[in-house]
Order: C-alpha cells, then structure tokens, then sequence
C-alpha cells in the first residue's frame, strides 16, 4: 500500500513539473503576450504607434516583420540613422508593405500612426514600460 502511494505521489509530483516547465518555456517563447502589444516610437518624431494585433488581424505574423524588415530587439529600429519617413518611401522598414499596394501607402492617413504627443501622453499614461515600447 505504501508503494501505491508513493508511486501516485510521484505521478502527480511529475504532471505538475511538466506543467510549470510548459508554463515556463511558453512565457519564454512569448505566448504570454498572444499579440506583441503596442510600440509607440518617438523618434525621429513625437509619437507613432505599431500596434502589432492590427497586423495580425490583416492575417500577418511575427515572421511578416521578424527579423527581416525590423530586428526583434527593444530600440533596434529607433537606433538607425536610416528610420525616417524617407527610408519608409524608399520601401523600408514600414514602407516595405506600406507601398499603395499591399497596404495603404505611408505617406497617406498620416493618423492612423502618428498619434502626436497627446496620443503619446494618453498611451503611455499608465506609466508601465509594455505600452512604452521602444523607448
């Protein structure tokens, strides 16, 4: 009787491993944030918004940006000389899709991105470094 339990203790000693072991690796791959939340760039100007579940409701995934058209690292885009609203007319970074034709061209409906710095101040108003971003 005792090997019983103690072999049922064991079995439910090793499903609860496995289960905070997958919990683990699925926050480390990134499952926790099912979207990728807002980043909010400021510069070269005061503010613009990429609001990743957007995208992925046009049917795009992480693969779509990553790691070709922007690095998977906080401020990467940010630190080029080359993140400007011409590189995105020359086709880059944004302007890769957004060329007229796959998607509304970047130098229309300037609102949908640029929120300014009130759109900026309403974002970031809860103070946590998620809706920050790329800062």
């Amino acid at each position: 009787m005792k090997r019983r339990i103690f072999s049922l203790e064991l079995i439910l000693a090793l499903v609860a491993l496995v289960g905070i072991m997958a919990v683990g690796v699925g926050q480390a791959m990134g499952e926790g944030d099912e979207d990728g939340g807002k980043i909010i760039f400021t510069k070269p100007v005061k503010a613009v918004v990429f609001d990743h579940a957007n995208h992925l409701a046009q049917g795009l995934d992480c693969e779509s940006c990553h790691d070709e058209i922007f690095q998977m690292e906080t401020g990467s885009a940010e630190a080029g000389d080359d993140f400007t609203m011409a590189s995105l007319y020359e086709g880059k970074y944004c302007g890769a899709c957004h060329d007229g034709e796959t998607a509304f061209a970047s130098n229309t409906r300037c609102t949908v991105c640029h929120i300014g710095v009130k759109g900026y101040n309403k974002e970031t108003s809860t103070g946590t470094e998620e809706k920050k971003g790329h800062e």
